[in-house]
């Protein structure tokens, strides 16, 4: 077991939103989020796969929506632990351990925030090694866990449970009441027991994302080069270095969709997303692909680039990361891969020659 304190949260919020491909939510309002609650109710503690009793109740806690609307719609603070009880009173269970869903900005905060005002304990890992934008898109769904019933909850204080015959039409009816209740709820969701989490989870996603963030801030203390840094820690390959020449983007259906165009001498990168990146073109060649990790950093500071704050002139490195390797399955990538998204083309691995 470890602790999460105020002290770990700027590299852990800056890690995870590295890891959320450009989705998950503001990293900073997130850490400002986790750190009033831990101020308040002290360190979070975090227990590896193996330290969690088999008959644990581990839920998973999110934000639902499109990271447009947290520019302007900041959460009240109430909605996650709103969510947890819907779940609790209309299940009658009572949760012990909280996951997050994702790891990625916002909502690798959401779950130490909730954990820090129940005093509940955190595993450490989450259920998609990255972000993606429908909750159906989580390994427990392939590993044959209900991610229903789907408790949600707004800022305002409404409440409502979601219990859907699948994932997939869980998915159309909650999208349908963040869209009616002002693009941002909390959720509840995906009962995991003890003894489902090495099926369920990536491991070790938290630690991952606080060393990553550690590793961009030390080098730049340093005077290195925090993108060298990022790509030999997670194994990445780089996509492109250039300007941020051009964005379109739009808020419809509770996402954010749109495109972003990246210029260097060397050629043109395309960015197609939905909430996080899915398919890196150069020239009009793919270079990568959901579910591999697509993920944009300020070139000189190593600061993660959400789909939200990308902005004409930053320079930025796109960079390529492998996923979990349940992704790639033949299941995994009717989920995940990019003909889901009705992109043309087939999953192609990430490859430093393409």
């Amino acid at each position: 077991m470890r602790e999460i304190g105020v002290a770990q949260l700027e590299d852990l919020a800056r890690g995870a939103a590295i890891l959320g491909t450009g989705g998950g939510g503001d990293p900073y309002v997130g850490m400002l989020y986790a750190r009033g609650a831990i101020e308040r109710n002290g360190p979070v503690r975090v227990l590896e796969f193996g330290e969690v009793p088999a008959d644990a109740a581990v839920l998973a806690i999110s934000g639902m929506g499109a990271p447009t609307v947290l520019l302007e719609k900041l959460p009240a603070g109430t909605e996650e632990i709103a969510a947890l009880r819907a779940y609790e009173h209309y299940t009658g269970i009572t949760v012990s351990h909280i996951a997050p869903i994702e790891i990625g900005g916002i909502n690798s905060m959401i779950p130490l925030a909730l954990a820090a005002e129940r005093g509940l304990p955190v595993v450490d890992g989450d259920a998609m090694g990255r972000a993606f934008p429908e909750l159906q898109m989580v390994l427990p769904n392939l590993a044959g866990i209900r991610v229903t019933p789907i408790a949600l909850a707004d800022d305002k204080g409404n409440t409502l449970v979601v219990d859907a015959v699948d994932a997939h039409a869980a998915e159309r009816i909650a999208r349908a009441a963040c869209t009616e209740l002002g693009g941002q709820l909390s959720s509840a969701d995906t009962l995991i027991r003890g003894e489902q989490l090495d099926s369920a989870l990536v491991p070790g996603t938290l630690g991952l994302a606080e060393r990553l963030g550690a590793t961009v801030r030390t080098a730049r203390e340093q005077g290195a080069d925090p993108i060298a840094a990022v790509t030999e820690l997670l194994s990445a390959v780089v996509l492109l270095h250039g300007k941020v020449e051009d964005v379109a983007r739009h808020t419809a259906g509770g996402f954010v969709r749109g495109h972003a165009w990246i210029t260097a001498p060397e050629g043109k990168l395309r960015l197609d997303f939905q909430n996080e990146h899915l398919l890196a073109t150069v020239d009009g060649r793919i270079r990568a692909t959901t579910p591999d990790l697509i993920c944009v950093l300020d070139t000189e500071t190593g600061e993660p680039v959400t789909t939200e704050g990308m902005r004409y002139g930053l320079r930025v490195t796109a960079i390529a990361v492998p996923c979990d390797p349940r992704w790639r399955t033949e299941a995994g990538l009717a989920l995940t891969g990019p003909r889901y998204f009705g992109y043309e083309t087939d999953y192609r691995p990430i490859a430093a020659d393409r």
